[in-house]
């Protein structure tokens, strides 16, 4: 699939981010929640290994930390998302529940009407600059319909091997500048390589490298959303190099690293071709 150019745009206001574009994406998760609206186009996703077939009017939901990918299956994506940090949704089901719990979202894909409009409406707004509070008020309401659907209370599943999984995580988070290996890793998890890549498989849906992987573009995002340099960013976050940076920022953001940058000093949409 023909990676086309597409548009970013950062609301200051409601603490998210908000894109549209046509492109695949290889396998990867992100620490922050992705929701997402099929505006016209067919593809593939699969999220947690379990794969389906996208089309027109589909809502796609992945909680943090969810494995998915996305292919062309037919004609070609018009993809629309709005990317939730943590903190932003802490606060938002906080107002709709009474509960500062973060809310884990059974369905990864569902149709809905109501929630489709809701999200396309609130999704003009952000792109086209709208300031008026409504533009709360919809995220608020897609929300609260998308909690009705399909929200269930945080309940964290146990399973072999995901205190080993946690302790290995706990040190990528506390090392990711530095140069990791598969041995520290063990050391760390208390199993074999072979047992901790099959935990993490099992618990996280990827590899601990693309776990490291994805945590460094989250911290770098940080530090370009407060203007530090692509080139900066990449050594602060243990990239070997910057064009290593830029490929793997690019393939699972969507934008390269200077461009996301431009959305927050700017605080304007930024256009950008891959």
């Amino acid at each position: 699939m023909k990676n086309e150019p597409g548009t970013a745009v950062y609301d200051a206001g409601l603490r998210l981010e908000a894109y549209r574009f046509r492109r695949s994406f290889p396998k990867h998760f992100h620490a922050y929640y992705v929701l997402g609206y099929v505006e016209d186009g067919q593809g593939g996703l699969v999220c947690k290994d379990v794969e389906y077939v996208l089309k027109k009017g589909d809502i796609v939901i992945c909680n943090p930390g969810d494995s998915h990918s996305c292919a062309k299956s037919g004609a070609a994506l018009d993809y629309w998302g709005l990317h939730i940090p943590r903190e932003t949704m802490l606060e938002l089901a906080g107002e709709l529940t009474g509960r500062r719990t973060l809310p884990v979202f059974s369905r990864n894909v569902l149709s809905d009407p109501e929630a489709a409009w809701e999200f396309r409406t609130l999704h003009r707004q952000i792109m086209g600059g709208s300031q008026e509070f409504d533009r709360e008020e919809r995220l608020l309401l897609l929300l609260s319909r998308l909690l009705q659907l399909c929200g269930q209370p945080f309940e964290a599943p146990a399973s072999a091997g995901v205190d080993a999984v946690k302790r290995a995580c706990a040190f990528m988070e506390g090392h990711y500048e530095e140069r990791i290996t598969l041995d520290r890793l063990r050391e760390a998890a208390g199993l074999s390589k072979s047992a901790l890549l099959r935990a993490f498989a099992r618990e996280k849906g990827v590899t601990p490298y693309c776990y490291l992987e994805n945590l460094r573009i989250g911290e770098a995002k940080k530090l370009l959303e407060q203007g530090v340099s692509p080139a900066e960013a990449a050594l602060r976050t243990g990239f070997s190099d910057q064009s290593h940076f830029t490929n793997y920022f690019s393939r699972f953001i969507g934008l390269a690293p200077g461009a996301y940058r431009e959305i927050f000093s700017q605080k304007k949409r930024v256009s950008y071709e891959k």
